[in-house]
C-alpha cells in the first residue's frame, strides 16, 4: 500500500516539474511593497505552497478547537486540576500486614 502512495507522489512531482519547465517566462512579482523577478511557474508554485500552509494552519487551529470542545462541553465549566495520589497496589498475597 505504501508503494502506491510513493508512486502517486512521484507522478505528481514529475507533473509539477514539467509545469515549471514549461512556464519559464520571467514575471515581476510585487508583494507588500517588495518586488522581484522570477519564472511564472516558480511564482505559481510558491503561491500554491503558501496557500497550502495557510490551509494547514487553519485546519490545525480548528482541530485544536474541536478537541477543546470535546474535553469541556459547552455549559460545563472545565474541571479543576486535582492532584491525585497513587496508592500502591497490594501484591499477590494481599495487603501487607
Amino acid at each position: 500500500m505504501i508503494w502506491v502512495a510513493v508512486t502517486a507522489g512521484l507522478v505528481v512531482l514529475v507533473l509539477l516539474i514539467i509545469f515549471i519547465l514549461q512556464n519559464q517566462d520571467r514575471v515581476t512579482v510585487h508583494y507588500l511593497g517588495a518586488a522581484g523577478e522570477l519564472s511564472l511557474g516558480m511564482a505559481l508554485f510558491i503561491a500554491a505552497v503558501a496557500g497550502g500552509v495557510l490551509v494547514a494552519i487553519a485546519g490545525a487551529a480548528r482541530i485544536l478547537q474541536l478537541r477543546s470542545q470535546r474535553r469541556h462541553p459547552p455549559g460545563q465549566p472545565p474541571a479543576p486540576a486535582t492532584a491525585t495520589r497513587h496508592e500502591p497496589t497490594p501484591g499477590p498475597g494481599g495487603p501487607p500486614r
